[in-house]
């Protein structure tokens, strides 16, 4: 039972709670909104600096001198929901600028570029609608935001949209580039080149003209990026070429990289293309339906763990190659390829296409699944360009040929044992010289090739 004392304390609490939101409200001067009071504690309003959402009104200016004004004092900007025109617009140093995600919008006008970030210590845009509306971008912005040289930028929570060259171009940036939804980027969602210990995850990227997450370097070197966690489809090639585009994830020069639980699926060419990129690891990624090579990594690498990743369609499975350009030193284990078909991107003048896995130096090829596959299931070595490959614990069925293996002059050992064969009606285990079969089916073990050894495998 309720006593009266314990109602009329209770009355007294909510009296002086009353009286005390009375006499603090005047000095709340940022409106109330969907975030939490905490969130906007201490935060400046665009309001009083003339900064406000009426339509057509352009307040570039004034937004220019808040934002540099805010910085200066270490205060964080908050815009409420709306539309804000913004051009040619120079952060500043230690800039916090956030808004109500997906209801604050930044609106380029067209006036040659958008969003400029240069030299900076700190830089951080969080909950905010970056909007270039398509309009043209000048020629020496190559983005909607363009960074170059920033000690900690921050991009988390926004939506970037309607770009008509790139979404986000960063240069010489140590960034976080967090839960963003990019979409509809005429060239790149994310062009990162020379970066310093990035980190790229749980962003939502689609339908992209020319790729989607690119880590770059002008000369090789460690870069230490990690791209974790994102979700990227429909990525196209409007460029064309065979391969520079039309990439969900490419990383190029750029080693030490980590590239791990993506969902990439409707790449042009490849779901994952490190080039010329050492010590990159590539796991537990989903690459769906990949016009070209799902998993690259290929030309002048030393060092690549392609590992747990599931492929489901793709014009090849996972390619680690080009021991002629020094690519080597791999380790292909525990992935899924499967619904690999013989139709490419465009015409084929080496290998071709239709093949599970295919390496070709240093490199231990393990516990793999392979399945469906148009041509040949496993590809080890090319030409002479074969060198200590390592083949064993592999399943692989309904493939015309289950392995083909080089034996031409001067290709160098394979150890190939104790993988399962089934449904290959061309051979389990056939040597090749370059595109022609050259062998009986090999997978009793009598090779009579010296560099090869071969052993407890069986085929049905």
């Amino acid at each position: 039972m309720v006593t009266g004392s314990f109602l009329s304390r209770r009355r007294l609490v909510q009296g002086m709670a009353l009286l005390t939101l009375g006499n603090t409200a005047p000095a709340l001067a940022a409106p109330r909104t969907l975030r939490g009071d905490q969130d906007l504690r201490g935060s400046l309003d665009a309001a009083p600096y003339g900064v406000t959402p009426k339509p057509g009104e352009l307040s570039g200016t004034r937004f220019a001198a808040m934002l540099k004004r805010a910085a200066a004092d270490n205060t964080p900007v908050f815009l409420p929901p709306g539309t804000y025109p913004v051009e040619a617009l120079d952060l500043p140093d230690n800039l916090r600028l956030s808004g109500v995600a997906g209801a604050s919008r930044l609106l380029y006008t067209g006036a040659g570029s958008m969003l400029t970030a240069r030299g900076l210590r700190r830089a951080e845009l969080s909950n905010l609608v970056i909007d270039g509306g398509n309009a043209r971008l000048g020629g020496e912005a190559p983005a909607l935001l363009h960074a170059s040289d920033i000690g900690e930028l921050i991009i988390d929570n926004c939506d970037i949209v309607g770009a008509p060259k790139s979404a986000l171009h960063l240069e010489r940036c140590a960034a976080r580039i967090a839960g963003n939804r990019i979409s509809g980027a005429a060239d790149y969602a994310l062009y990162a080149v020379d970066g310093r210990d990035t980190t790229i995850s749980g962003n939502r990227v689609s339908a992209c003209g020319n790729g989607g997450i690119l880590v770059h370097r002008l000369q090789k070197g460690r870069d230490g990026t990690i791209v974790s966690g994102n979700r990227i489809t429909d990525i196209r090639a409007a460029n064309g070429g065979t391969g520079p585009f039309g990439n969900a994830i490419n990383v190029f020069r750029a080693d030490n990289v980590m590239v791990g639980g993506n969902h990439i699926s409707g790449a042009a060419f490849s779901a994952i293309r490190a080039n010329a990129a050492s010590d990159v690891q590539i796991f537990d990624n989903q690459c769906l339906e990949s016009g070209e090579t799902a998993i690259y990594s290929e030309f002048g690498f030393e060092g690549a763990m392609v590992t747990g990743n599931l492929i489901d369609g793709a014009a090849n499975g996972i390619s680690v190659v080009n021991f002629d350009s020094g690519g080597r030193l791999a380790t292909i284990a525990n992935n899924m390829v499967r619904n690999i078909s013989a139709d490419g991107p465009y015409v084929h003048d080496n290998v071709g296409f239709g093949f599970g896995i295919s390496a070709e130096a240093d490199a231990a090829i393990s516990g793999n699944v392979i399945e469906n596959i148009a041509r040949f299931g496993m590809l080890v070595g090319w030409g002479p360009y074969l060198r200590n490959v390592l083949a064993s614990g592999n399943i692989i069925r309904r493939a015309q040929t289950g392995m083909a293996v080089s034996v031409v002059e001067d290709a160098g050992q394979a150890l190939i044992a104790n993988n399962l064969f089934d449904e290959t009606p061309k051979g389990a285990i056939v040597g090749y010289r370059w595109h022609d079969a050259a062998t009986r089916d090999l997978v009793d073990g009598a090779s009579g090739f010296a560099h090869l050894a071969i052993s407890g495998n069986r085929s049905s």
